[in-house]
């Protein structure tokens, strides 16, 4: 997620004004999480997603490489905290009961790494997903060239790439679609 300029540690204090938060009803129907159960929010910045599934299970961890905004994250109750980048995160493998990544997977520096970082970390039963805006839009496009020009090398993937970051690993695998916004759905399988 690096790059010359820290755009989100520039934009940490503010973040939340400009994309104010919400409740992520569809996250969590996908998510379907487990009362006492692991979460681990990748590129999860201030805690703005991940604030509002506290309560409904246990641990969460968020994952981020900005210190700006996991400064505001840890202002929030309930949320821990690590400044890591997606590729290579130091925490147990299959540990993590949910695992999600919102609006943070065209940021990171290399995709294919993160995709087995997150394998990596789910426990086996244990699901996976990732959030994106809908590359298929124009909107988005425009969202695509925007964060070109301001140089924040961001990669957008459609949601059949996002599929196949993970095929070939006995996942189940689904998509789907709602406005500007794509979800994917990874589940492992029990061994």
């Amino acid at each position: 997620m690096k790059t010359g300029i820290d755009h989100f540690g520039i934009l940490a204090p503010f973040y939340e004004k400009f994309i104010a938060p919400k409740f992520p009803e569809k996250l969590a129907e996908l998510a379907e999480l487990e009362p006492g159960g692991s979460l681990l929010d990748i590129g999860g910045g201030t805690g703005r997603v991940a604030n509002f599934l506290t309560g409904k299970t246990g641990w969460i961890l968020i994952a981020d490489e900005s210190l700006g905004m996991l400064k505001e994250a840890r202002k929030k109750d309930a949320l821990e905290t690590v400044c890591v980048n997606s590729e290579n995160l130091p925490l147990q493998g299959e540990s993590f009961d949910r695992i999600i990544m919102v609006d943070a997977l065209h940021h990171v520096q290399n995709q294919g790494e993160t995709a087995k970082e997150l394998w990596r970390l789910v426990k086996p039963g244990g699901r996976i997903i990732i959030e994106e805006p809908d590359i298929r839009k124009f909107a988005i496009k425009m969202v695509a060239v925007f964060e070109k020009m301001a140089l924040m090398r961001s990669h957008f993937l459609n949601a059949r790439q996002i599929e196949g970051l993970f095929e070939g690993k006995g996942a189940e695998i689904r998509s789907e679609a709602e406005g500007h916004t794509v979800w994917v759905v990874i589940e492992k399988r029990k061994a």
